[in-house]
């Protein structure tokens, strides 16, 4: 089967990681219990996601010319990334990020994040003219806001005039141009982002999901002009809506979450490969929710993100075939 060809544009970020037993509040100082530091981003964990499962995929962005920006350009590579199109800029740092976990015994992990966005944010719509040229080449472009809008928007506009499928994912949370909603085949919020995007805050009753509410926030999207909404929602697992259906999937379960940073990464790499591949819908989101639960069970964000033959035989041990 051919590879499918996937263009990420998006953000390189050195995580810098600290876990504590818990969260201090507002003026208080505490003792943590470690400290690590990992290769991420959204972009680069997407990217590097794609790759480990198979996919041929190219990687535009920034990086500073420092030693984060070094450590994560060679990681993406060790992955199968190309990155010969990622530039570097002396003027400024590599993205960075604080990241805080709360670790208690017995509890799922929790985590706070501060990203410092650097040479991320230096991008140019000039900068993008290269890659825009080769962009008919690719099966299907991933966006995230940590990058210019106006890079997301470029890059989105040449690939829906190229009829290449675009996937932003809409994190962090930012106010969206309409006209960058139109040129979406796909958009992949979590239940918080989309809430930000519509209005409509979506429900839990427990680990469920008030589905009302996220149809609604889903039809409200697809009225801005997105074509297909996919929602992550936790613990409750993800719904598409795609070709006029709705398509859920629950959590993998029995996971103990250690480092929760790049699930969502996880999940958006696994499910772009699966679409690429021409899986049907509910094969990709098995697929995609697997990914993610082997990405949580691994502490940091890149070093965390499963390969094909893994998530393969989760799968299959949980008696769902050969993918």
């Amino acid at each position: 089967m051919k590879k499918p060809k996937i263009l990420v544009t998006g953000s390189f970020v050195m995580d810098n990681i600290v876990s504590t037993e818990v969260f201090p509040n507002s003026g208080q100082s505490i003792i943590g219990t470690g400290f690590r530091k990992a290769p991420g981003g959204k972009g680069a964990n997407q990217a590097v996601q794609a790759a480990r499962l198979g996919a041929d995929v190219t990687m535009f962005g920034k990086v500073g010319l420092d030693n984060d920006g070094d450590v994560l350009l060679d990681t993406c590579k060790e992955a199968g990334v190309d990155v010969s199109a990622v530039l570097r800029d002396s003027s400024t740092h590599t993205g960075c990020a604080a990241v805080l976990l709360e670790e208690v015994p017995g509890e799922s992990t929790k985590n706070r994040i501060i990203i410092v966005p650097g040479a991320n944010m230096k991008i140019t719509e000039e900068e993008t003219a290269a890659i825009r040229a080769r962009i008919a080449d690719f099966d299907m472009v991933m966006l995230q806001l940590e990058i210019p809008m106006e890079i997301n928007l470029a890059v989105a506009k040449c690939a829906y005039e190229a009829g290449v499928p675009v996937m932003l994912n809409p994190a962090p949370s930012a106010p969206l141009p309409p006209e960058l909603l139109k040129y979406l085949a796909f958009i992949s919020p979590n239940e918080h982002e989309a809430a930000d995007l519509t209005g409509i805050t979506i429900g839990h009753d427990g680990h469920e999901a008030n589905y009302g509410d996220v149809r609604l926030a889903a039809s409200k999207l697809m009225d801005m002009g997105v074509k297909n909404v996919l929602i992550t929602l936790g613990s409750a697992g993800a719904v598409l809506f795609a070709d006029g259906k709705e398509y859920r999937s629950p959590c993998a379960s029995g996971i103990t979450a250690v480092d929760p940073t790049a699930a969502g990464d996880s999940f958006i790499g696994a499910f772009c490969y699966g679409t690429c591949s021409g899986w049907e819908r509910d094969k990709v989101l098995t697929f995609a929710n697997h990914t993610a639960a082997l990405t949580v069970s691994a502490m940091g964000a890149m070093p965390s993100l499963p390969h094909y033959n893994e998530v393969c035989k989760l799968l299959k041990d949980r008696g769902f075939g050969e993918y």
